[in-house]
């Protein structure tokens, strides 16, 4: 079969060309023919949802599982009520805010939706993409389209349409070009016939984004593990090993500067690594794909498919892939690791607990450090590290010196008054100044962190914009009431209340932390002998959650070795 090409990556050509090419993808998906569609996630392989020949067609072409259901692309939620059965309120609270989008909600289906669809489920999973082209194609089309990923069942998903093309040219009829897809990973499954609602697959859809709007969200277990033979998948991804190279994989998770060196013991000549662009001169002997900054979790879900599937080519027989953290992103980024190595988990830093403590001035971080101290932990003071840094590095100072001028002494020490004076009127130089310090600051404070098992606290007022936060098992805001704040500041600092509250409102408010932070310690006692008995409690039954978490990580079946 020859596979029809159409190039409509540049769709400010002519009009009627790109037109003409809609009308006709449209044609064979009304005619029950099978094209390989563009979305912001990545391409699907799309037949019309309610013709379950066309829909066979997709089963045969993937090799994919006949129980794993597909998910119909639809132009919005006005699309919903033909498809869908008793379809709560949340629904449309959801499709409003983040439609189109990669967000796939379940809900009850309408007869007229194919058994073959939804793998004989009395359910349906609805999305509508994010892709201009697609959504042209939905509309011409008149029907909904059932597009799982367009790869061969099993391997890495598809994110440009040379990737179709290798895994199934000249079997589709077919493919839409619509350039690189935006996220890279595929949609968020959220199941919307259960109370509370359920996170199936996490994808380009963060959990933390949906839970703001609609509260809490449970998590099923098939996201950090596979389901038994037995079990019957309600999503698609939920089953079956997925997004796989030839060569086996193994996920390392962990702090990045951990995990980095546990791959250092276990990598061989013929190894491929996954890794974090900062840590990818350390396998000069290895095939290496940087999956991007380890702070950057949108550029390593757009690298991480094309990463895996590009293993295929270069005669690795084992391939070792740092994993991010599970906010935002990473939670999908993580999985689709995970499955791709059938859930063979490593887990580096089992006995390292590490803090991020940030908040304003005069919030009580100093009796909280003390608390955490008084149970063995040992605190890294970033402003304390930044100087010793700064002295003992000439780089360092010639890189400041650099961007500004005259801040260095005839003695050759900084005048940090002079230098105070450049930046924070001006917040372009602020940041520029805040660059050069994280570029050289970070690395130290990793390699402290880093040298030993133990427990950690971060100290940073700017523990997000350093992207110090990523090292964290858990970050911490530290709030305390206004006037509180205020009459703090003037007892220690011994100023006038006018000078004491300019200090606090020229600071981030406390929701600033709190929208940040994994966790908060509010400090409204008047004692800080109070509040530090108060501290010592949070932080006994965090750190005890945190290696309850660790310790089940390693000993958990289908997730860990």
């Amino acid at each position: 079969m020859d596979t029809i090409y159409y190039d409509l990556r540049d769709t400010k050509g002519q009009q009627k060309e790109i037109e003409d090419k809609i009308s006709a993808a449209a044609k064979i998906l009304r005619e029950g023919g099978l094209v390989a569609i563009p979305t912001e996630t990545v391409y699907g392989l799309g037949a019309n949802g309610l013709d379950p020949a066309a829909v066979r067609r997709i089963f045969e072409v993937k090799g994919r599982p006949q129980d794993n259901p597909l998910i119909l692309h639809v132009t919005g939620a006005q699309w919903l009520p033909r498809y869908c059965a008793d379809i709560p309120p949340m629904a449309y609270v959801l499709a409003r805010k983040f439609w189109p989008g990669p967000l796939t909600m379940i809900l009850k289906r309408q007869p007229l939706v194919p058994d073959q669809t939804t793998a004989g489920l009395d359910t349906v999973g609805v999305r509508c993409p994010n892709h201009p082209v697609t959504l042209a194609i939905i509309r011409e089309a008149g029907v909904p389209i059932a597009a799982p990923s367009a790869n061969v069942s099993g391997r890495p998903s598809c994110t440009t349409a040379q990737d179709v093309m290798e895994d199934v040219g000249g079997r589709i009829d077919g493919l839409v070009d619509g350039g690189p897809c935006m996220l890279g990973v595929e949609s968020t499954v959220l199941d919307l016939t259960c109370t509370p609602p359920r996170l199936l697959r996490p994808g380009g859809l963060p959990l933390e984004d949906m839970e703001r709007l609609i509260g809490h969200i449970d998590v099923d277990k098939a996201v950090l593990g596979s389901l038994e033979e037995h079990e019957r998948p309600a999503a698609p991804g939920m089953k079956y090993r997925h997004y796989a190279p030839k060569a086996p994989v193994t996920v390392i998770t962990g702090a990045p500067a951990a995990s980095a060196r546990e791959i250092e013991k276990r990598v061989g000549p013929t190894s491929g690594v996954i890794c974090f662009d900062e840590f990818a001169h350390r396998f000069p002997r290895q095939v290496v794909r940087p999956l991007g900054p380890s702070e950057d979790k949108l550029i390593q879900a757009q690298r991480l498919f094309e990463a895996l599937r590009s293993f295929d080519s270069s005669g690795v027989t084992e391939i070792y892939a740092q994993c991010p953290d599970s906010r935002g992103l990473g939670l999908a980024i993580g999985n689709r690791l995970k499955k791709a190595a059938g859930f063979h988990v490593l887990e580096a830093d089992s006995q390292r607990v590490i803090l991020g403590l940030t908040g304003g001035t005069g919030a009580g971080k100093s009796s909280a450090l003390r608390a955490l101290q008084s149970l063995g932990g040992m605190v890294i003071d970033c402003d304390k590290v930044y100087q010793e840094v700064l002295d003992g590095s000439s780089e360092f100072q010639n890189a400041i010196n650099a961007q500004f001028p005259g801040v260095f002494g005839a003695d050759g020490r900084l005048n940090r008054k002079k230098l105070g004076q450049e930046v924070f009127a001006k917040k372009d130089r602020l940041e520029e100044l805040n660059r050069i310090v994280f570029r050289f600051l970070v690395p130290e404070l990793e390699q402290r962190i880093t040298a030993a098992d133990g427990l950690y606290a971060i100290d940073a007022i700017n523990l997000f914009e350093s992207g110090l936060d990523r090292l964290c098992d858990r970050t911490v805001a530290v709030t305390a009431p206004t006037e509180l704040r205020v009459r703090r500041i003037m007892v220690r600092d011994d100023i006038p209340e006018q000078y004491a509250r300019l200090r606090v409102f020229a600071q981030k408010a406390d929701d600033y932390y709190r929208s940040k932070c994994d966790c908060e310690l509010n400090n409204a006692s008047e004692s800080p002998d109070t509040f530090y008995r108060e501290s010592r409690l949070f932080f006994e039954r965090l750190i005890e959650s945190i290696m309850e978490e660790k310790r089940k990580a390693l000993n958990e079946p289908n997730e860990t070795i």
